[in-house]
Order: structure tokens, then sequence, then C-alpha cells
């Protein structure tokens, strides 16, 4: 078996074409991205409302939940049962893979969200009304900022379903890695199977480094622990009087 992955690896036909590795991983990435947008179009702002105001909290939990516990295989047929009749263009199988994975990556994208916001702490809320700002200023320069590592977070956990669940869409035609795990059990080609599983993993993989990456770039220091654990003890006496200072001025 292993020996069959390694010349399936090397096989030069597995890397050219339509059907070859770089153009399935830029399809699998295609579908997933813009998946991920949709989502993240509907999952944030709904978020960010839902944790600024309190309201719908308890229908986003359970909206939440209620998608989660959504049989992706059983979805992906459905909505290719519904919708493929009624599509009669190239993106027939398309769009409703997409549609399944844009409702399987709302709910952690709203559910960090909203939870982000929520839990910013009540008293930088509390300043920012007191100097003035709007509800509006608060969400846009307060709490969405706070909120930023878990929106983030939910982002990735997204993507990573989104990636997972592309690859058992290609049951529906769809393109992607997907292919060779479809394919090469159509054919009994275990290789083939084998090797196209350790693709989706490799993506999802590099994917969630690049995400962590930029999420390392995006967030400012303040807000995670990497200025804490720079910090040595002089600069926390120095910060601790530097505050008094600032207490006493007032």
């Amino acid at each position: 078996m292993i020996e069959g992955i390694f010349r399936w690896f090397a096989d030069p036909d597995n890397w050219s074409g339509s059907a070859g590795i770089p153009m399935r991983v830029l399809e699998h990435l295609e579908y997933s991205v813009v998946a991920l947008l949709i989502a993240a179009l509907i999952g944030i702002p709904l978020g960010l409302f839902i944790g600024h105001t309190g309201k719908g909290t308890f229908f986003a939990a359970g909206l939440a939940n209620a998608l989660r516990s959504l049989p992706s295989l059983g979805l992906l047929v459905l909505m290719a049962l519904i919708l493929g009749s009624r599509i009669t263009s190239d993106l027939v199988y398309v769009i409703p893979s997409i549609v399944v994975l844009v409702v399987l990556a709302v709910p952690p994208i709203l559910a960090s969200t909203y939870a982000g916001v929520q839990g910013v702490d009540p008293a930088a809320r509390d300043a920012a009304y007191g100097m003035g700002m709007t509800g509006w200023d608060v969400l846009r320069r307060v709490e969405a900022p706070c909120a930023l590592p878990l929106i983030l977070s939910g982002v990735r956990s997204a993507m990573l379903q989104i990636i997972a669940t592309a690859t058992i869409a290609a049951i529906t035609s769809l393109g992607g890695l997907g292919r060779y795990i479809v394919d090469g059990q159509a054919v009994r080609d275990y290789s083939q199977m084998v090797a196209g599983s350790i693709l989706v993993a490799l993506l999802a993989i590099v994917v969630e480094a690049v995400l962590a990456g930029v999420q390392r770039l995006v967030v400012p220091a303040g807000l995670t622990d990497r200025d804490r654990q720079r910090r040595t003890p002089d600069t926390e006496r120095a910060a601790t009087a530097r505050d008094q200072e600032l207490v006493s001025a007032r």
C-alpha cells in the first residue's frame, strides 16, 4: 500500500492536466474561499449586531447548534436534488455544494463573533460611552477590535469545516481533492484514495497555518498574551508606576 502511494505521487500524469494535483488543489481552494467569504458576510455582521444589542442571543445559539447538527452528506444530497433540477448552467453541481458549505460555515463564525462582543470588558464599554461615543462608535472602535481574536478563531474553524466538507462534496460531481477519493473508490484504487486523503490533510494544515499567521499579524499584541510574555519584572514595575502616575494626575 505504501509503495503504491509513493508510485501514485511519483506519476507525472497526476501532476499535469485538468485532473492533476495543482488544478485539484486550486479548485478546492476556490470553492472553500468563496464559501468562507459568503459565510463571513452573513455571520460576522449578524454576530456583531447580536453581541452589541443582546437581542436574539437565544435564537442565534439555537440556530448555531441546529446547523452544526445537520449531517453534511445528507444535506449535500438534498441540496443537489432540490437545486440541481432548477439550474441549467455549468454551475449545476457547484451552487448546491457552495450553499451547503456556507450553511455549515456560518455557525462557528456567528457564535464566535457574538461571544467575542459580549465578552468585552464592561468597563471599557462604559468608558467609551462616557467619552460621548455613539453605539455605532462603541461597536466599531471598542467592541469589534476587542472581539477580533475570537472572530478570527471562528473564521479559522469555519475554514477547516469547509475544507473537510468540500472533500465529500465530490460525490455530487464537484471538483477538488475529493475527486481522488471518490474516483479511487469507484475503481478500487486505494492508493489514490489514501493519496487524496493525505492531500486534503496537508491542505488543511497549510491553510490553518496561514490563517494563524494572519491572525497573529492583524490582532494587536495587547489583545493577546504576546506582550505579557515579552515583559520583564522591570518593565512590569515601570508600567505599574506609569499607571499610578496617570491615576494621580487625574
